[in-house]
């Protein structure tokens, strides 16, 4: 392995219901909100570099009162290489180091919903970090 996970922390935390009339609508129309993967990275260190993986939560459509709910996941990774590829860097930060730790992730976002009273919550288990990666690539 050309990496290795050296620390993981939850870098920020956010979930705001305004109001109870928000609580309650957000209640019957908790489908038409839709889950947002942000990924972004930066160098700390001559190879070390912080993953920062962001799930968010946005209405489909501008007609809802809106709750914010954000969670982002500080990942800092040691390269073992110096002589890594850009490419390969690339492929770590935004598919593999997301691979690993979005279980965990899509865990304390889930508890944080349920002991909301959002029972109906659902976000997918697993993310095709892959596809998101190869459609950006496209872009």
């Amino acid at each position: 392995m050309s990496y290795k996970i050296i620390g993981k922390y939850i870098k920020d935390l956010k979930f705001v219901i305004p109001n109870p009339k928000t609580f309650f609508l957000i209640s019957k129309n908790i489908s038409k909100y839709r889950i947002n993967i942000d990924i972004k990275s930066s160098q700390v260190k001559e190879n070390i570099f912080e993953v920062l993986t962001g799930l968010s939560l946005t209405p489909t459509e501008d007609k809802f009162d809106k709750i914010e709910t954000k969670i982002t996941h500080s990942t800092i990774i040691e390269f073992n290489n110096e002589k890594i590829q850009k490419e390969e860097i690339e492929k770590i930060i935004l598919i593999k180091v997301p691979n690993e730790i979005y279980s965990e992730l899509r865990k304390i976002f889930i508890f944080l919903f349920q002991n909301s009273g959002f029972k109906d919550i659902k976000i997918n288990e697993t993310v095709d970090f892959e596809k998101l990666y190869k459609m950006r690539k496209v872009q």
